[in-house]
């Protein structure tokens, strides 16, 4: 008896406490919420990329680079994680709210890639140009879908050596009829309409069919054309009779045919960004990609499903084209 007692005064102790406790914390969120000096909480957005400097000084001004690296297209990876267009568009937002950025530098390294992810790209730095000066730089290779990006930046520098132009679209299939025939195989085809099956490989194109296609490909070349003839103030005609024929232009060619602003280093891009965004003294910051526990996880789940191979693989390091797609690429990656 004397131990249920003991145990019912310890339980109503312990209650009254609770209640003091939850007392004394609603009388200081009272007091909290009457006092004019306590700030908002202010929950901030976590950044998408981590910034490494690149050169630094005393200013808190920043000229962000950020890389364009491979094939651009959507779904593909890049530099700056596994979706290379998202995360561009990502890149250039974060660019955009950091008040501190004063100016960006887009460092490229890519023969170009899909039409409609160009575009993407395109259009989101046109727009972020409209409140930021940005500067595209090619390095190796800037050529086709990476000029369209181009298009959209303030200024386009490239070294005197570095392959660019290429203003030109392509779509690509393969025939295969006669090995077809070779191996006793037969394409049979139930379709809608005549031209559902058009870029079928195991037969010939019809006039037709040839012609549609020509069309679309103008139709895109078209478009590209006017946005370059826009952006460089060059008149389209001659545009269309000169270097707008798909041809892969060196740097200096195509500064001397107006493509590009300036020719020089990686460095004379920092000083031009710093330059139009009136902070000569900005450090250089380089956006890379954030490994978060969940993409760590990721990348380790995915390393350890692949089964151990040997590949060997001597167009590793080429595009892989896709039958049916609109392609902005140089001449050379044509099968």
């Amino acid at each position: 008896m004397k131990k249920s007692g003991c145990a019912i005064l310890v339980l109503f102790v312990a209650v009254c406490a609770s209640m003091f406790a939850n007392l004394v914390l609603f009388a200081a969120l009272m007091g909290f919420q009457g006092s004019s000096q306590v700030a908002a909480i202010r929950v901030t957005k976590p950044k998408a990329f981590e910034e490494l400097v690149e050169r630094d000084s005393s200013s808190a001004d920043k000229i962000v680079v950020i890389p364009v690296e491979g094939v651009i297209a959507h779904g593909a990876p890049g530099p700056l994680g596994d979706n290379m267009v998202d995360d561009f568009k990502n890149a250039l937002q974060q660019a955009k709210d950091d008040p501190a950025v004063k100016g960006i530098v887009l460092s490229v390294d890519s023969p170009g890639g899909e039409i409609t992810a160009s575009d993407v790209l395109y259009n989101s730095l046109k727009e972020f140009s409209k409140v930021k000066p940005s500067v595209i730089y090619f390095n190796s290779i800037g050529a086709s879908g990476a000029y369209y990006t181009a298009c959209g930046a303030s200024y386009i520098m490239c070294n005197s050596t570095t392959f660019t132009g290429s203003i030109g679209v392509i779509i690509s299939t393969l025939n295969y009829r006669e090995l077809f025939g070779k191996v006793g195989l037969q394409s049979v085809v139930f379709k809608s309409g005549a031209f559902k099956d058009m870029l079928n490989g195991a037969r010939e194109m019809t006039p037709e069919e040839k012609a549609y296609i020509e069309g679309l490909v103008m139709q895109s070349y078209g478009r590209f054309v006017g946005i370059v003839s826009k952006a460089r103030g060059v008149d389209e005609q001659v545009l269309r009779s000169g270097v707008a024929d798909g041809r892969i232009l060196s740097g200096q060619d195509a500064y001397e045919a107006k493509l590009v602003d300036q020719l020089g280093y990686i460095e004379d891009a920092y000083t031009k960004a710093a330059e139009l965004g009136k902070s000569p003294d900005a450090q250089i910051v380089r956006y890379k990609r954030t490994v978060t526990l969940g993409s760590f996880l990721r990348m380790f789940g995915e390393a350890s499903a692949k089964a151990p191979t040997v590949k060997v693989d001597l167009l590793q390091t080429m595009p892989h084209l896709q039958p049916g797609r609109v392609y902005l690429l140089p001449p050379f990656f044509a099968p």
